[in-house]
Parts: structure tokens; sequence; C-alpha cells
């Protein structure tokens, strides 16, 4: 019987494939050069194994897709919070990639301590990309009220204008931002070995597992407990910002270099943008503005919740915001030309459809539950039930989709700008749904303010900018 492992990519990619590699595996293309996610074992014949992003690994794991997982353990948390009964077996504390979940405050907010937090009557917002560990917290320390709002990543930048709190990990205290307090420690965490409860206590894994045995011991895995810390004194309340400043979202990753070349272009001076050193708050030369750099996946939401007046993203996720929110208040202010994209529907190469009418009648005749992996989950809902697909099932993913297919999904909803990686995969495009480009978006309540002239001015500014491209 086979064996099917999820690897990760991303940060925990070396040290596993170091591991992997130890305890002799077989599985030598597992690297961070590697152009195919699926793998197979030179030593194992039985066993193949693909390349995931770490957040989708727990569940992936937990209903069955494969039978062993390497992850890390905060994630595990993050699930099991949620579902408690998933069917995940923790086997082994792996010991590399340790870290801490911590509770932190803005060192210039007034939540010096947990206990001010427990006391205070006001609503506690929680910015974080754990969520169900967010409010599995925010409920066992007794929070009078709170939300909590996930973020695709760069949470740290959200306090204290955005939030009042985040949940993040780091090594340790010192290694936070350095805006940024622990009120608490939430958890430890490190790789661990998981594997699916069916798997485990059904299938033979042994011939995996005895490979590690040797290089490492079993430990107790650490549970979830806050541990408090003193109240740090260097917190202070200082006013918050004017009312009347434009606050402005800037993409982080690799569409700075458009931004800034469409700035230039404005004669707008922005300093240290793109950072070096981890800044997400450059200086802006235009006054009264003030501007942050997230990742353009929260963009409309942090706008419709008022969270910034204006943002430049791209108009997948503003139309991915929309299909979720039909009333949200999110409007576009300007198409700035560049991130260009299509977003398409692909297959297998070995699937008997080229165009969505032939999967159509495929999914009709084999009597399919269709499954479409996306990060767009609701574009791919509508897709799906525009196009008539039948019985069909969304599955979420946090990227390198790709991977998913042929075993894991039928169908994905991806963006691409050649194609070329859908072809490497050995996917094929049976629609294109949309193009996609980077735009500024506001909010529409913003607009009717005392702040609509100065955004529209900026927004002109912008567009003029554009056409000199």
């Amino acid at each position: 019987m086979s064996i099917k492992v999820a690897l990760p990519k991303g940060r925990l990619l070396n040290d596993t494939a170091s591991l992997t590699s130890r305890v002799g595996w077989g599985l030598s293309d597992y690297s961070e050069s590697a152009r195919l996610y699926h793998l197979k074992s030179s030593r194992f014949p039985d066993l193949t194994a693909k390349i995931l992003h770490e957040k989708d690994i727990p569940i992936q794991v937990a209903i069955g897709n494969y039978d062993l997982g390497i992850c890390g353990l905060e994630w595990i948390q993050e699930l099991i919070v949620k579902y408690p009964a998933s069917g995940l077996v923790k086997v082994r504390n792996l010991c590399y990639d340790c870290r801490c979940l911590f509770l932190a405050a803005d060192r210039r907010s007034g939540f010096p301590s947990l206990d001010s937090v427990r006391n205070s009557n006001q609503v506690i917002s929680i910015a974080t990309e754990y969520p169900n560990l967010a409010e599995s917290v925010s409920l066992n320390c007794r929070f009078k009220r709170f939300n909590i709002f996930p973020v695709w990543g760069a949470a740290e930048i959200f306090p204290p204008e955005s939030a009042d709190l985040v949940l993040l990990p780091a090594n340790s205290q010192s290694d936070l931002p350095v805006n940024l307090a622990a009120i608490a420690k939430i958890m430890d965490s490190a790789a661990f070995l998981i594997a699916n409860k069916t798997s485990w206590e059904n299938q033979n894994l042994n011939t995996l597992l005895n490979t590690l045995t040797p290089l490492i011991a079993a430990r107790t895995e650490t549970t979830t407990v806050v541990e408090q810390f003193e109240p740090v004194a260097s917190i202070i309340s200082t006013p918050a910002m004017p009312p009347e400043s434009i606050r402005l979202a800037l993409p982080d990753g690799h569409q700075q270099k458009h931004m800034v070349n469409i700035l230039n272009k404005a004669r707008i001076k922005i300093s240290d943008y793109p950072s070096y050193n981890g800044n997400r708050r450059p200086e802006i030369a235009l006054p009264g503005f003030s501007a942050k750099v997230i990742r353009p996946q929260d963009m409309p939401l942090q706008v419709a919740n008022g969270k910034f007046d204006i943002a430049i993203t791209g108009k997948d996720w503003v139309r991915e915001h929309l299909y979720k929110f039909p009333s949200s208040p999110i409007v576009e202010l300007a198409d700035l030309k560049y991130g260009r994209v299509n977003i398409v529907a692909a297959v297998h190469k070995d699937l008997e459809a080229d165009d969505i009418s032939s999967l159509r009648k495929l999914v009709a005749q084999k009597a399919w539950k269709l499954r479409v992996a996306s990060e767009y989950v609701s574009i791919a809902d509508r897709f799906a039930r525009d196009n008539r697909l039948g019985m069909y099932r969304i599955i979420p993913t946090w990227g390198a989709t790709e991977a998913f297919l042929p075993d894991d999904a039928d169908i994905l909803i991806e963006n691409t700008e050649t194609g070329s990686t859908l072809k490497r995969h050995n996917l094929k495009v049976i629609e294109t749904l949309f193009e996609s480009t980077a735009c500024l978006i506001g909010n529409a309540g913003t607009l009717n303010s005392a702040k609509a002239a100065r955004i529209e001015d900026f927004a002109e500014t912008l567009k003029r900018a554009v056409q000199e491209n």
C-alpha cells in the first residue's frame, strides 16, 4: 500500500529537506529549486510526496488526502481548536523551527498587560493569521468584548491604528518587531510530524517512521497554555492619528517596484520602500498622508472596514471581496495598469475537457462531485455555480494551488501571467475568467467626507503617471 506524505514549502523547506535526506527517504528533488511539486522516492517505491503550503497541510492530512505530513504545531492547533474531532494524530516533535506564538500590543497603546485587556470594556480588535487560536485565547482569557480579523500576513503592522493586539509567531520576545511588546506567550511551537487518524490506525507506516527513530527522540508535546508577562513599563499612550489624515495601504512583494515607478513618475517621494530592514511604515512626501505596507489580499476588507481610506491592490482581490460581500462600500478609483495577470480555470492535461462546455458534459456523465481548488474561494464558487458544474466542493488553498491537481482537486482557479507554470505542472487552461491589474480603491463613505478632494487629487495624479508609462 502506498504512503502519501505532504511536505512544506517556504520557511520549513530547508530544514525538512535536510531531515528527509539524513533519514534516507530518497527525495532528491525536494529543494527550494524544485520545479515540480510531485516527488518520488528513489528508496521506497511506495512513497509519494507532494510539496504544499504549510498552512494547507493539516487540513489535507485530516481529510485523508495524505497519510503523513510535516508542518508547524501552531497550524495544527489552528485547525484543532476549531475542529477538535478532526482526523489528526500528532506523531512526533521534530525538534526544529522552535518558536512561540505571542499576544502583543503596540508600545504606544494603552494595554501594558494581559490584565489590562481583561479589564477593558472596549471592543478589543486582534489582527492575526491564526483567527481560530485568537478566538480561543480571547475566550479562555475572558476578554469582555473582542473581534478577530484574519490577515494573510504582516499582522504586526496593524496595531495601534487598525488593531489593539496582534497574535503572531517569533523566536523570542526580543525578536518581535520593535514597535511591539509581548503581553503573553500563547504556546510553544516546532515542526511536527502528523498522521491521518485512519491511516495511523489501519495502515503500516513503520517503513518511514522507523527511519526517524535513531535521529529524533520522542518528546512530550507542549500544550497550549497562556503564560502572562509582567506589565511592560515602556508602553505609553499617545494621541491617535488625526482623523483628517488619509491612510494609504501600499502593496508588499514583487508589486513594489511597479508602485515605486508610478510614484516616481507622479513626483511623489517615498523613502524606505521597498525596505531592506523590514520597515512597513514608509515615509511618503504628501502632507496629511500616512502609509503602511500590507498584503494586497487584505486590502479590500481593511478598506471596507475603515481601517484604511485608500489602498493599491489587484482587481482579482477586489472581485473576490465583492463576490463575498456584495454590499461592500469598496469602489475602484484608478486602474494602474501594472501587475497584469489572467484569472483562469485549469485542469490536468489528461482530462478529456478542453473548454467549460466539455467539462460540464464530463461532470454530468460521470456524476462527479467536482473538487475546485483556489485561493479565490468566492470567485471559484461563483464560477462553478454560474457554469452549472453540478455538485462541487471548494478547496481553499494558501498558494501552490497547481500542486493539488490531479490527486486532490479536479480543477483550479488561479492567476497566471504567461501560463508557463501551469504547463510545467501538466495543466491546461480551459477558460479565462477575467484580466486583473493593479488598481487604487477607496471606501465610498470616505469619498463623501472632508477627505474626498485630496483622495480624488491623489487618484488623478496616479492616473496621469500611468499614462506616461
